[in-house]
């Protein structure tokens, strides 16, 4: 039950206070590292074979350094005071989410938007997509929005808390830095297509269970919230989830499609080079800008939905310690 405890208390820590500055994040330690280590393995050898074995070993020197960091610092904390230990470990679980900040960086474009200042919306939409953005309209800059907020509810939501759950802060982390290995080596460019391998197809498990979970509370949210159709999420999700390029992503932007009544997906352009998304969703209207704060509301609803489980299941162990 501790652990359920830490998770929650973690969730209310990020809600409130999100990432602030000033303080020491570990997720900018892990992208550090690896690229650190990248720029030391790339000297070794290049060519298919050899990339891919590069980036096996890639992923066995940042996991296992995480891993052991995360491990030493709950000790050192334990030798101070096992509150000290607690403490520490709730801090490092709520720097694997970022629910607070994955809906701040939405508004910022939301805001803009509504002001008519497409430019600046362009510029602020750039710093959470991978795609260009330069030349966006209004549609494709919500869409942009949408569709990143929908994905990492995935990402920055359920999966470190599943990992959480299962694993405490050490395991969280992990899965945090297999997040961050595929963020910045799991493309399909000519850089990356080996190199990156282990680090994408690593990604891709770990979401894997937690990214089904989520399709699950994203219909919650959609029956809870007015306005929103649950039934249509389900079968946007079962329709159109599979044709996503990922086998995780496309889930959460299926539902998120469904239950608003829109169609994501489309043309993306990466380095001047267009790819095309599979749609997703039927367009019962058009896509409009109030549509990345409704997203923002169904990311937010997933995560109380998400406490009020975790608060369920904690006072069912108490009840069942109790008697």
């Amino acid at each position: 039950m501790q652990g359920i405890m830490f998770v929650i208390t973690a969730i209310i820590i990020d809600l409130l206070v999100g990432d602030p500055r000033g303080i020491p994040h570990p997720v900018i330690g892990m992208g550090k590292l690896i690229a650190r280590v990248e720029s030391v393995l790339r000297k070794w050898g290049a060519g298919r074979a050899a990339e891919r074995a590069l980036g096996v070993l890639l992923v066995l020197i940042v996991l296992t350094a995480v891993y052991a960091a995360a491990c030493l610092t709950l000790w050192l904390a334990a030798l101070i005071h096992p509150i000290v230990r607690s403490i520490a470990a709730v801090w490092l679980i709520s720097t694997t989410i970022a629910i607070k900040g994955l809906g701040d960086a939405a508004m910022h474009v939301f805001r803009p938007l509504v002001k008519g200042d497409l430019d600046s919306a362009r510029t602020k939409v750039g710093y959470i997509v991978g795609r260009e953005t330069h030349a966006l309209s209004e549609r494709e800059v919500t869409r942009a929005t949408v569709e990143t907020v929908a994905e990492n509810i995935v990402d920055a939501v359920v999966s470190p808390l599943f990992y959480a759950l299962i694993g405490g802060a050490p395991l969280a982390l992990l899965y945090r830095a297999v997040n961050t290995l595929d963020s910045m080596v799991g493309y399909k460019n000519d850089k990356y297509r080996y190199f990156g391998w282990a680090s994408a197809r690593l990604d891709d498990v770990l979401n894997y269970i937690p990214a089904r979970i989520t399709g699950l509370l994203i219909l919650a949210a959609a029956l809870l919230t007015k306005g929103l159709n649950a039934g249509r999420a389900w079968q946007t999700m079962r329709r159109d989830a599979s044709g996503h390029p990922s086998p995780n992503s496309g889930i959460p932007e299926a539902a998120v499609a469904g239950a608003l009544g829109i169609q994501l997906g489309g043309f993306n352009s990466y380095g001047g080079i267009m790819s095309e998304r599979a749609r997703m969703g039927t367009p019962v209207r058009e896509l409009a800008v109030e549509d990345i704060r409704q997203t923002i509301r169904i990311l937010r609803l997933t995560a109380a939905i998400i406490v009020l489980l975790l608060l369920l299941a904690a006072g069912s162990l108490y009840y069942g310690e109790i008697r």
